[in-house]
């Protein structure tokens, strides 16, 4: 899955349990109060359900998750997320 398809399923969950649509990737989630910690909780939870990964509170550092295109990074990139299962439907392939 390439970074912006996986920049567009963050955005939509906004949308969809928000009710908050995101102006950009690079827009601070936190900066503009989109996040606080109930929502950054469901945030990690969803992220989980819906990529296939697990992340564990080692891996969890705030800059990772200041927006939509650094989830993504984390997600992707090495070193992030761990995936739960290679052939998992929805785990997210991670870039070379």
């Amino acid at each position: 899955m390439d970074r912006a398809a996986v920049q567009r399923r963050i955005a939509d969950w906004f949308l969809r349990s928000l009710n908050v649509e995101i102006p950009s990737p690079e827009t601070d989630l936190f900066e503009t109060g989109v996040l606080n910690s109930l929502a950054f909780v469901e945030l990690v939870l969803h992220v989980e359900k819906e990529f296939g990964v697990k992340i564990t509170l080692e891996q969890v550092e705030i800059d990772s998750f200041r927006s939509v295109e650094r989830i993504a990074a984390f997600l992707l990139d090495d070193g992030g997320a761990t995936p739960l299962a290679e052939s998992a439907p929805t785990a997210v392939a991670r870039e070379p």
